[in-house]
Protein backbone atom coordinates (compact mmCIF):
# COMPACT_ATOMS: atom_id res chain seq x y z
CA UNK A 1 0.00 0.00 0.00
CA UNK A 2 3.27 2.55 0.26
CA UNK A 3 4.17 1.69 -2.83
CA UNK A 4 0.47 2.52 -4.31
CA UNK A 5 0.12 5.76 -2.19
CA UNK A 6 3.67 7.47 -3.19
CA UNK A 7 2.92 6.81 -7.02
CA UNK A 8 -0.80 7.96 -7.14
CA UNK A 9 -0.75 11.69 -8.84
CA UNK A 10 -0.96 14.79 -6.53
CA UNK A 11 -4.34 15.78 -7.24
CA UNK A 12 -5.38 12.98 -5.03
CA UNK A 13 -3.75 13.27 -2.29
CA UNK A 14 -6.33 14.36 0.26
CA UNK A 15 -8.12 11.49 -0.81
CA UNK A 16 -5.09 9.25 -0.16
CA UNK A 17 -4.81 10.93 3.61
CA UNK A 18 -8.76 9.59 4.13
CA UNK A 19 -8.62 6.50 2.84
CA UNK A 20 -5.58 5.60 5.41
CA UNK A 21 -8.04 6.31 8.19
CA UNK A 22 -8.36 2.75 9.34
CA UNK A 23 -11.97 1.38 9.62
CA UNK A 24 -13.76 4.81 8.70
CA UNK A 25 -16.94 4.17 7.66
CA UNK A 26 -17.84 5.18 4.06
CA UNK A 27 -20.42 7.50 4.83
CA UNK A 28 -17.89 9.31 6.97
CA UNK A 29 -15.08 9.25 4.25
CA UNK A 30 -17.23 11.42 2.08
CA UNK A 31 -18.18 13.80 4.35
CA UNK A 32 -14.82 14.15 5.21
CA UNK A 33 -13.78 14.61 1.59
CA UNK A 34 -16.58 17.50 1.25
CA UNK A 35 -15.17 19.09 4.23
CA UNK A 36 -11.90 18.99 2.72
CA UNK A 37 -12.65 20.24 -0.54
CA UNK A 38 -14.43 22.98 0.81
CA UNK A 39 -12.02 23.89 3.30
CA UNK A 40 -8.24 23.07 2.25
CA UNK A 41 -6.46 24.92 5.11
CA UNK A 42 -8.20 22.51 7.63
CA UNK A 43 -6.25 19.52 5.46
CA UNK A 44 -3.14 19.87 7.62
CA UNK A 45 -4.55 19.92 10.34
CA UNK A 46 -6.40 16.68 9.49
CA UNK A 47 -3.29 14.86 8.16
CA UNK A 48 -1.66 15.04 11.70
CA UNK A 49 -4.43 13.72 13.28
CA UNK A 50 -4.48 10.71 10.96
CA UNK A 51 -0.57 9.68 11.84
CA UNK A 52 -1.08 9.47 15.98
CA UNK A 53 -1.49 5.79 16.21
CA UNK A 54 1.91 2.89 17.00
CA UNK A 55 1.12 0.17 14.65
CA UNK A 56 3.15 -0.63 12.12
CA UNK A 57 0.58 0.33 9.48
CA UNK A 58 0.71 3.44 11.07
CA UNK A 59 4.21 4.42 11.45
CA UNK A 60 4.61 3.68 7.46
CA UNK A 61 1.68 6.41 6.79
CA UNK A 62 3.72 8.63 9.19
CA UNK A 63 6.50 8.14 6.54
CA UNK A 64 3.69 9.69 4.14
CA UNK A 65 3.51 12.92 6.38
CA UNK A 66 6.06 14.96 5.07
CA UNK A 67 5.62 13.87 1.34
CA UNK A 68 1.60 14.41 1.31
CA UNK A 69 2.17 18.08 3.28
CA UNK A 70 4.59 18.69 0.24
CA UNK A 71 2.46 17.27 -2.52
CA UNK A 72 -0.81 19.69 -0.73
CA UNK A 73 1.66 22.71 -1.07
CA UNK A 74 2.81 21.82 -4.80
CA UNK A 75 -0.69 21.07 -6.11
CA UNK A 76 -1.64 24.90 -4.78
CA UNK A 77 0.95 26.59 -6.67
CA UNK A 78 0.33 26.45 -10.44
CA UNK A 79 0.58 27.79 -13.36
CA UNK A 80 -2.58 30.08 -14.33
CA UNK A 81 -6.55 28.34 -14.42
CA UNK A 82 -9.07 28.54 -16.67
CA UNK A 83 -11.17 30.18 -13.49
CA UNK A 84 -8.22 32.61 -12.18
CA UNK A 85 -8.51 36.49 -12.80
CA UNK A 86 -7.16 37.58 -15.81
CA UNK A 87 -3.05 38.64 -15.95
CA UNK A 88 -1.95 42.29 -17.06
CA UNK A 89 -0.73 42.07 -20.16
CA UNK A 90 2.76 40.56 -20.52
CA UNK A 91 2.91 39.12 -17.26
CA UNK A 92 3.77 35.23 -16.35
CA UNK A 93 5.14 33.26 -13.42
CA UNK A 94 8.26 33.05 -12.34
CA UNK A 95 9.36 29.06 -12.81
CA UNK A 96 11.13 28.77 -9.92
CA UNK A 97 8.36 29.87 -7.67
CA UNK A 98 5.22 29.02 -9.42
CA UNK A 99 2.00 31.43 -8.54
CA UNK A 100 -1.12 30.05 -5.90
CA UNK A 101 -4.06 28.29 -7.72
CA UNK A 102 -6.56 30.55 -9.29
CA UNK A 103 -4.40 33.90 -8.19
CA UNK A 104 -4.02 36.43 -10.57
CA UNK A 105 -0.81 39.04 -11.30
CA UNK A 106 -1.49 42.03 -10.85
CA UNK A 107 2.01 43.36 -11.06
CA UNK A 108 4.82 42.45 -13.11
CA UNK A 109 8.89 43.87 -14.03
CA UNK A 110 11.45 41.80 -15.25
CA UNK A 111 15.09 42.80 -16.31
CA UNK A 112 17.90 40.76 -17.32
CA UNK A 113 20.06 42.85 -15.33
CA UNK A 114 19.18 45.16 -12.51
CA UNK A 115 19.09 45.40 -8.45
CA UNK A 116 17.03 44.31 -5.76
CA UNK A 117 17.25 44.43 -2.29
CA UNK A 118 16.14 42.46 0.21
CA UNK A 119 15.52 42.25 4.08
CA UNK A 120 17.76 39.72 5.78
CA UNK A 121 17.37 41.07 9.55
CA UNK A 122 15.08 43.10 11.52
CA UNK A 123 15.03 47.05 10.28
CA UNK A 124 14.46 50.09 12.12
CA UNK A 125 12.10 52.70 10.34
CA UNK A 126 12.06 54.70 13.51
CA UNK A 127 15.65 55.57 13.36
CA UNK A 128 15.56 55.93 9.21
CA UNK A 129 12.73 58.68 9.54
CA UNK A 130 14.48 60.82 12.23
CA UNK A 131 17.31 60.66 9.58
CA UNK A 132 14.23 61.25 7.28
CA UNK A 133 16.05 58.41 4.75
CA UNK A 134 13.38 55.97 4.91
CA UNK A 135 15.06 54.75 1.50
CA UNK A 136 18.13 53.81 2.80
CA UNK A 137 19.55 50.42 2.37
CA UNK A 138 23.08 51.17 3.14
CA UNK A 139 22.37 48.66 6.74
CA UNK A 140 23.45 45.33 7.66
CA UNK A 141 19.50 44.44 7.82
CA UNK A 142 19.06 45.06 4.26
CA UNK A 143 21.06 42.71 1.42
CA UNK A 144 21.67 44.72 -1.98
CA UNK A 145 22.16 42.52 -5.11
CA UNK A 146 22.22 42.71 -9.15
CA UNK A 147 21.44 40.29 -11.70
CA UNK A 148 18.08 38.90 -13.56
CA UNK A 149 15.52 40.54 -11.57
CA UNK A 150 11.72 39.57 -11.45
CA UNK A 151 9.01 41.17 -9.36
CA UNK A 152 5.38 40.07 -9.44
CA UNK A 153 2.12 40.93 -7.43
CA UNK A 154 -0.41 38.59 -7.04
CA UNK A 155 -4.04 39.32 -5.74
CA UNK A 156 -5.28 35.72 -4.27
CA UNK A 157 -8.59 34.62 -4.09
CA UNK A 158 -11.22 35.27 -1.68
CA UNK A 159 -11.07 33.24 1.74
CA UNK A 160 -7.15 32.63 1.59
CA UNK A 161 -5.15 34.17 4.57
CA UNK A 162 -1.54 35.11 4.23
CA UNK A 163 -0.67 32.32 6.82
CA UNK A 164 -1.81 29.64 3.48
CA UNK A 165 -0.44 31.21 1.16
CA UNK A 166 2.88 32.18 2.94
CA UNK A 167 3.44 28.27 3.87
CA UNK A 168 2.46 26.65 0.60
CA UNK A 169 5.66 28.77 -0.95
CA UNK A 170 7.64 28.03 1.70
CA UNK A 171 7.05 24.37 1.07
CA UNK A 172 7.70 24.88 -2.42
CA UNK A 173 10.72 26.85 -2.17
CA UNK A 174 12.19 24.41 0.64
CA UNK A 175 10.86 21.59 -2.02
CA UNK A 176 12.89 23.17 -4.86
CA UNK A 177 16.06 23.11 -2.79
CA UNK A 178 16.06 27.02 -1.12
CA UNK A 179 17.33 27.27 2.08
CA UNK A 180 16.03 30.00 4.42
CA UNK A 181 18.10 33.50 5.17
CA UNK A 182 15.49 35.20 6.72
CA UNK A 183 11.73 35.05 7.44
CA UNK A 184 9.29 37.45 10.29
CA UNK A 185 5.67 38.00 10.43
CA UNK A 186 4.08 41.04 11.76
CA UNK A 187 5.88 43.40 14.03
CA UNK A 188 9.00 41.05 14.42
CA UNK A 189 9.99 41.98 11.21
CA UNK A 190 10.96 45.76 12.89
CA UNK A 191 12.56 46.64 15.99
CA UNK A 192 12.16 49.79 17.62
CA UNK A 193 8.45 51.59 18.31
CA UNK A 194 7.29 51.99 15.20
CA UNK A 195 5.91 49.13 13.81
CA UNK A 196 2.79 49.94 12.27
CA UNK A 197 2.42 46.77 9.54
CA UNK A 198 1.60 49.57 6.54
CA UNK A 199 4.78 50.86 7.05
CA UNK A 200 6.76 47.33 6.63
CA UNK A 201 4.14 47.54 2.95
CA UNK A 202 5.72 50.67 2.27
CA UNK A 203 9.62 49.56 2.73
CA UNK A 204 9.15 46.47 0.88
CA UNK A 205 6.50 46.41 -1.60
CA UNK A 206 7.06 50.27 -2.57
CA UNK A 207 5.40 50.10 -5.84
CA UNK A 208 1.78 49.23 -4.31
CA UNK A 209 -0.10 52.05 -4.65
CA UNK A 210 -2.70 50.71 -1.69
CA UNK A 211 -0.62 51.58 2.01
CA UNK A 212 -3.31 49.26 3.53
CA UNK A 213 -2.59 46.23 1.87
CA UNK A 214 -0.06 43.88 4.21
CA UNK A 215 -2.20 45.83 7.52
CA UNK A 216 -3.50 42.18 8.40
CA UNK A 217 -0.74 39.49 9.15
CA UNK A 218 2.17 40.26 7.44
CA UNK A 219 4.51 37.63 6.92
CA UNK A 220 7.88 37.99 4.99
CA UNK A 221 10.55 35.33 3.49
CA UNK A 222 14.06 35.32 2.29
CA UNK A 223 15.08 32.52 0.51
CA UNK A 224 18.26 31.16 -0.66
CA UNK A 225 19.32 27.99 -3.72
CA UNK A 226 22.94 27.66 -4.67
CA UNK A 227 23.10 26.16 -8.44
CA UNK A 228 26.47 25.60 -10.21
CA UNK A 229 25.62 28.80 -12.30
CA UNK A 230 24.92 30.80 -9.76
CA UNK A 231 23.13 31.47 -6.32
CA UNK A 232 18.99 32.80 -6.73
CA UNK A 233 17.76 34.58 -3.75
CA UNK A 234 13.72 34.81 -3.49
CA UNK A 235 11.43 36.42 -1.27
CA UNK A 236 7.86 36.21 -0.68
CA UNK A 237 5.68 38.76 1.14
CA UNK A 238 1.87 37.86 2.09
CA UNK A 239 -0.39 40.55 3.96
CA UNK A 240 -4.10 40.62 3.93
CA UNK A 241 -6.50 44.15 3.92
CA UNK A 242 -9.78 43.08 5.17
CA UNK A 243 -10.69 40.52 2.65
CA UNK A 244 -8.13 40.69 0.01
CA UNK A 245 -4.75 38.56 0.41
CA UNK A 246 -2.07 39.70 -1.78
CA UNK A 247 1.39 38.28 -2.38
CA UNK A 248 4.83 40.22 -3.65
CA UNK A 249 7.70 37.85 -5.18
CA UNK A 250 11.14 39.14 -5.88
CA UNK A 251 13.73 36.99 -7.44
CA UNK A 252 17.04 37.62 -8.19
CA UNK A 253 19.49 34.93 -9.87
CA UNK A 254 22.90 35.80 -9.96
CA UNK A 255 24.04 37.18 -13.98
CA UNK A 256 26.68 39.65 -15.61
CA UNK A 257 25.56 42.74 -16.98
CA UNK A 258 26.98 43.10 -20.65
CA UNK A 259 29.44 45.17 -20.31
CA UNK A 260 30.43 45.95 -23.88
CA UNK A 261 27.18 48.10 -24.77
CA UNK A 262 29.28 51.22 -24.32
CA UNK A 263 31.65 52.57 -27.11
CA UNK A 264 33.89 55.13 -25.71
CA UNK A 265 33.05 58.76 -27.57
CA UNK A 266 36.55 60.31 -29.08
CA UNK A 267 37.95 63.28 -27.93
CA UNK A 268 36.64 65.58 -31.30
CA UNK A 269 32.78 64.31 -31.06
CA UNK A 270 33.49 65.31 -26.91
CA UNK A 271 34.93 68.43 -28.44
CA UNK A 272 32.19 69.17 -30.89
CA UNK A 273 29.49 68.51 -27.93
CA UNK A 274 31.00 71.10 -26.10
CA UNK A 275 31.36 73.86 -28.43
CA UNK A 276 27.72 72.95 -29.21
CA UNK A 277 25.86 72.99 -25.52
CA UNK A 278 28.77 73.79 -23.34
CA UNK A 279 29.08 70.21 -21.90
CA UNK A 280 29.14 66.11 -22.78
CA UNK A 281 27.69 63.68 -20.71
CA UNK A 282 29.73 60.17 -21.11
CA UNK A 283 28.77 56.64 -19.96
CA UNK A 284 32.57 54.82 -20.53
CA UNK A 285 33.83 55.67 -16.81
CA UNK A 286 32.34 53.13 -15.03
CA UNK A 287 32.81 52.53 -10.98
CA UNK A 288 32.89 49.23 -8.48
CA UNK A 289 29.30 48.65 -7.12
CA UNK A 290 27.95 51.24 -4.56
CA UNK A 291 31.89 52.57 -4.89
CA UNK A 292 33.61 55.54 -6.09
CA UNK A 293 36.86 53.30 -7.31
CA UNK A 294 36.98 53.47 -11.10
CA UNK A 295 37.10 50.30 -13.03
CA UNK A 296 39.80 49.45 -15.79
CA UNK A 297 37.49 49.29 -18.76
CA UNK A 298 37.13 53.10 -17.88
CA UNK A 299 40.62 53.81 -19.39
CA UNK A 300 39.28 53.79 -23.39
CA UNK A 301 37.48 57.00 -22.21
CA UNK A 302 39.58 58.43 -19.38
CA UNK A 303 42.32 57.94 -22.29
CA UNK A 304 40.06 60.24 -24.84
CA UNK A 305 39.55 63.07 -22.47
CA UNK A 306 42.86 63.31 -22.12
CA UNK A 307 43.62 63.72 -25.22
CA UNK A 308 41.03 66.21 -25.61
CA UNK A 309 42.53 68.75 -23.05
CA UNK A 310 45.71 67.88 -24.41
CA UNK A 311 44.36 69.06 -27.80
CA UNK A 312 42.76 72.31 -26.15
CA UNK A 313 45.35 73.59 -24.02
CA UNK A 314 42.71 76.65 -22.68
CA UNK A 315 39.88 74.52 -22.13
CA UNK A 316 39.41 73.65 -18.22
CA UNK A 317 36.65 71.44 -17.28
CA UNK A 318 33.69 71.01 -14.52
CA UNK A 319 33.97 67.12 -13.59
CA UNK A 320 30.10 66.12 -12.22
CA UNK A 321 28.94 63.12 -11.36
CA UNK A 322 25.53 61.88 -11.43
CA UNK A 323 23.64 58.59 -10.04
CA UNK A 324 19.98 57.09 -10.59
CA UNK A 325 17.34 57.94 -8.02
CA UNK A 326 18.18 54.62 -5.96
CA UNK A 327 18.99 55.54 -1.86
CA UNK A 328 18.85 58.79 -0.17
CA UNK A 329 19.37 61.76 -1.68
CA UNK A 330 22.45 62.69 0.65
CA UNK A 331 24.32 59.31 0.50
CA UNK A 332 23.95 60.05 -3.69
CA UNK A 333 25.34 62.81 -3.53
CA UNK A 334 28.38 62.13 -1.35
CA UNK A 335 28.62 59.28 -3.59
CA UNK A 336 28.86 61.51 -6.91
CA UNK A 337 31.35 63.70 -4.97
CA UNK A 338 33.73 60.85 -4.61
CA UNK A 339 33.73 59.67 -7.98
CA UNK A 340 33.98 62.65 -9.74
CA UNK A 341 36.88 63.53 -7.36
CA UNK A 342 38.55 60.47 -8.14
CA UNK A 343 38.06 61.05 -12.21
CA UNK A 344 39.95 64.61 -11.87
CA UNK A 345 42.43 62.21 -9.53
CA UNK A 346 43.11 59.70 -12.60
CA UNK A 347 43.67 62.43 -15.18
CA UNK A 348 46.04 64.50 -13.10
CA UNK A 349 48.04 61.96 -11.88
CA UNK A 350 47.99 59.78 -14.76
CA UNK A 351 47.91 61.61 -17.52
CA UNK A 352 49.52 64.37 -16.27
CA UNK A 353 46.73 67.02 -17.12
CA UNK A 354 47.19 70.24 -15.02
CA UNK A 355 45.38 70.39 -11.59
CA UNK A 356 43.94 73.97 -12.06
CA UNK A 357 42.36 72.74 -15.02
CA UNK A 358 40.19 70.79 -13.11
CA UNK A 359 37.34 70.64 -10.99
CA UNK A 360 34.85 68.73 -9.27
CA UNK A 361 31.37 67.90 -7.76
CA UNK A 362 28.50 65.68 -7.43
CA UNK A 363 24.92 66.61 -8.21
CA UNK A 364 23.89 63.14 -7.11
CA UNK A 365 20.13 62.36 -7.90
CA UNK A 366 18.99 65.59 -8.43
CA UNK A 367 19.75 66.12 -12.38
CA UNK A 368 18.08 62.71 -14.08
CA UNK A 369 17.76 62.80 -18.25
CA UNK A 370 15.32 59.89 -17.54
CA UNK A 371 12.90 58.31 -14.98
CA UNK A 372 13.92 56.64 -12.63
CA UNK A 373 11.07 53.75 -12.79
CA UNK A 374 13.18 51.53 -15.21
CA UNK A 375 16.77 49.94 -15.09
CA UNK A 376 17.00 51.38 -18.98
CA UNK A 377 16.48 55.19 -17.45
CA UNK A 378 18.68 54.84 -14.49
CA UNK A 379 21.24 53.28 -16.36
CA UNK A 380 21.20 56.35 -18.79
CA UNK A 381 20.77 59.00 -15.16
CA UNK A 382 24.28 57.02 -14.01
CA UNK A 383 26.88 59.37 -16.06
CA UNK A 384 29.85 61.75 -15.67
CA UNK A 385 29.24 65.39 -17.42
CA UNK A 386 32.00 67.65 -18.48
CA UNK A 387 31.16 71.17 -18.60
CA UNK A 388 33.16 73.29 -19.82
CA UNK A 389 34.24 76.41 -17.64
Amino acid sequence: MLRTAIVTTMASIPTIALALIPHAPAAALRRRRIATARQPRQIRGAIVSLFSSDTPMHRAQRKLKSLILLGLSLSVLTGATPGAAEDIPGATDHPLLGRYKDASIVFYKASDFDELVFLKAPHDYGALLERNATDDRSGSEWLKLQGRATEIRYEIPAGRSSLEVATNYGLALKAKGFETVFSCVDKACFTGSMNDLYLLGQQLDPTNGLSTAYTGHARYLLAKLDRPVGHVYASVFSGEDNAQTVVFVRVLEAASMETDRIVAVKADEMNSSIVASGHVDLYGIEFDFDQATIKPESKPTLDEIAKLLTAKPDLRLEIVGHTDGKGTEAYNLDLSNRRAANVVAALVGTYGIEQTRLSSRGAGMSQPIASNDAEEGRAKNRRVELIAK
